[in-house]
């Protein structure tokens, strides 16, 4: 537990009080679990209300708002300033391992760098390098040939296959495996035969992977995948895949072979990708979409197949009233079949007359 005033922790965010700076905030929390001594932050607007009714002694909010029934602290960005202060001033309660494990299995010409940390029972192949500082936790596998940049944290059982290339900074969570072979295969009268994947993968410095990812090796060439790109958890990413730097990739999304992703592209969560095809810079893919062709820079798609937002949420209205459409159609139809059998009727009789 932490003991600062609202004023000194506004020096630290960069932030403007309104309000009483003398406040003694003790802990973090979010905005509904917040109590008194708490501080806490409101980024979205639809949770403007609940400033009413929260018990923290302290709300970071944007510059929009101007005032509260309690201090507050006026920042650009609520939701950054609140990471800063939890980096900041929460105890560290994460315990890296240190040093190497006595049941840790090195194999020869490994390079180790200063203050590296390996965790119990895992195994380091041949012609290792791993930098300054990176912690690998008990039960991680690292290849033969394969490089590991500075100030990385493995988690356990994260499987890092042979020739792959990690950059520094670089977090990988539990689960995910790194350069298992790509999904190749030729069929020759009904049998598949598996082609040899002899491509690597290339993780570029302050990528984030989440856990359960796997990211296969390039079948030539390579996989790879661009700096400071966050990939959520349980996401799939094919052969000879490339994704550009800062792009954001969610839960579930699945990326065939040989697809080009830009930089600062967003794929939701389940979206997927067709292979062969290029997503353009700044592109945003929604969630469950499916991309069939290539999407040019600054386009925000959704469905199946995807299409341009708005037009794909005008097919979907329409798709909506689908019901509404079959009933007056049937009614037209009743109304038209009767229309058709007075005239037929009338037809009919002056026929007869005649």
């Amino acid at each position: 537990m932490f003991k600062k005033t609202v004023g000194d922790i506004a020096k630290l965010i960069d932030g403007e009080v309104v309000g009483d700076r003398s406040v003694v905030i003790t802990d973090v929390c979010g905005i509904k679990e917040a109590k008194e001594g708490d501080i806490t932050f409101i980024a979205n607007p639809r949770y403007l209300p609940l400033i009413e009714m929260t018990k923290a002694s302290c709300i970071i909010t944007p510059y929009e708002v101007c005032s509260a029934p309690k201090p507050i602290i006026r920042t650009e960005n609520p939701s950054l300033a609140f990471a800063r202060v939890i980096s900041l001033l929460s105890p560290d309660i994460v315990r890296y391992p240190k040093g190497i494990h006595k049941t840790a299995v090195i194999g020869e010409n490994v390079k180790l760098g200063r203050g590296v940390a390996i965790g119990p029972y895992c195994v380091i192949e041949d012609n290792v390098s791993i930098g300054d500082k990176t912690v690998l936790y008990a039960g991680v596998y690292v290849g033969h040939n394969t490089k590991i940049g500075q100030d990385c944290l493995i988690y356990p059982h994260v499987s890092i296959r042979e020739n792959i290339t990690i950059g520094s900074r670089v977090i990988i969570h539990s689960g995910t495996v790194i350069g298992s072979d790509g999904f190749g295969f030729v069929a020759v009268e009904g049998i598949h035969h598996k082609i040899p994947q002899v491509g690597v993968v290339v993780i570029e410095d302050d990528v984030e992977i989440g856990a359960n990812v796997t990211i296969d090796r390039a079948r030539f060439g390579k996989t790879q995948i661009g700096k400071s790109t966050k990939i959520d958890n349980l996401v799939q990413i094919a052969h000879n895949v490339i994704i550009g730097e800062n792009s954001i990739i969610v839960a579930q999304a699945g990326i065939s072979g040989s697809t080009t992703i830009g930089k600062n592209v967003t794929l939701a969560g389940q979206s997927g990708v067709a292979g062969h095809i290029n997503i353009g810079d700044y592109a945003v893919v929604a969630g469950q979409a499916g991309v069939t062709k290539s999407i040019p820079p600054n386009t925000c798609v959704s469905g199946y197949p995807a299409k341009p937002h708005n037009q794909a949420k005008r097919i979907n209205a329409l798709i909506q009233r689908l019901p509404l459409i079959v009933k007056r159609i049937e009614r037209l139809e009743k109304e038209l079949k009767g229309l058709e059998e007075r005239l037929s009727g009338a037809s009919a009789y002056n026929t007869k007359r005649d």
